[in-house]
């Protein structure tokens, strides 16, 4: 039995425990997947989101659906785990990590089925799932040790939603380079985004900084540009939920508003992000789908309601920054930088 803990999520005993980060910070409140189904669930209703903390989800509830199927015969178990990959690969479309973690896992299934029993491939299943796990936190730390180079003593970031321990399995990307560069030895403040209309910002990574004692500041969305224009940012770090070949980077909404603020006052733009969210066959940013969530998610704010019942609503769960607007990619190997659609095609050589 492979065992697997960070702060997102833990793999124990063929269960998946989760954080159920929809009641966070105020509840620490946990959710049990024993199936894959339920895996979906936690991903579809962002009670795990991240794009890396999604792809390591969606590998477990490859290795859940595989302990459930493991008594049909191999024909029936192959159907079956094909419908179980269909059903993951619905729940979040935007997050390239999804695709590149389920296609990991159903590749072992095609590799070695033929010569394994159905069982066999379970315990296969749950290793390599565990292995993705393990994998990011590693990931993680090596962007966190790249990216932290870029920060100088003293400097004061700008992050927007959460691309910290909790949207990954431990550890983080943008919030990972603040820890990096802090480990280092660096002294770094933090202005958080609190991030409309789900406000992961907000709920999720002041939390998270605050838990680690780092200086922590929280704004509204819509105070960032002027917090630049007082001289209060030195440089802005996100995540990332796809990056197409040529750079444009898809991201929580409100991302692109950061990123043309940030240009507009000479301040360097990161993408922190693992390999695994750069999909090489998405060629630019238009090509990449994104998803509409909700409506309720921007007439509620935290389960409140604060417009009218029949009010419309347009509710983009993301936005694309373009390449241009990009200082670098941090990544856990090396720190890319423009021209992207060049230096990304030799990182995959």
């Amino acid at each position: 039995m492979g065992k697997l803990k960070g702060m997102s999520m833990e793999w124990i005993d063929n269960k998946l425990i989760l954080i159920d980060q929809r009641y966070l910070p105020l509840e620490e409140i946990f959710f049990e997947c024993t199936n894959y189904k339920q895996a979906a669930i936690s991903i579809k209703d962002m009670i795990v989101r991240g794009a890396p903390a999604i792809g390591a989800t969606a590998a477990f509830g490859m290795a859940l659906a595989s302990f459930e199927f493991d008594s049909e015969d191999k024909q029936n178990y192959i159907k079956k785990m094909q419908n179980a990959k269909i059903e993951l690969s619905k729940t979040r479309p935007t997050a390239v990590n999804l695709f590149w973690a389920l296609n990991r896992m159903y590749s072992l299934i095609e590799d070695k089925i033929e010569n394994l029993e159905t069982k066999e491939m379970s315990i296969l299943l749950e290793k390599e799932a565990v292995n993705i796990a393990k994998e990011d936190i590693e990931i993680n730390k090596a962007i966190g040790l790249n990216g932290g180079k870029l920060l100088k003593d003293g400097d004061t970031v700008l992050t927007h939603c959460n691309a910290g321990a909790l949207a990954t399995v431990d550890y983080g990307t943008a919030l990972g380079v603040i820890r990096g560069a802090i480990e280092s030895g660096k002294n770094i403040k933090v202005y958080a985004d609190e991030t409309r209309p789900y406000l992961q910002g907000a709920r999720l990574t002041v939390w998270e900084l605050m838990q680690d004692g780092i200086d922590t500041t929280l704004i509204s969305d819509n105070m960032a540009g002027w917090v630049m224009n007082q001289g209060k940012i030195d440089a802005v770090v996100v995540g990332a939920d796809r990056i197409a070949a040529n750079g444009d980077t898809a991201n929580k909404i409100g991302t692109y508003s950061v990123a043309v603020l940030a240009k507009r006052h000479g301040i360097p733009m990161y993408i922190a992000a693992p390999l695994s969210t750069i999909d090489m066959k998405t060629k630019t940013g238009e090509d990449i789908p994104i998803e509409e969530r909700n409506h309720d998610e921007v007439r509620l704010c935290h389960k409140i309601k604060m417009v009218m019942d029949n009010v419309k609503v347009f509710n983009p769960s993301f936005d694309v920054t373009p390449n241009d607007l990009i200082t670098a990619i941090i990544t856990e190997k090396g720190v890319i930088k423009p021209p992207f659609d060049e230096n990304l095609k030799k990182l995959f050589k």
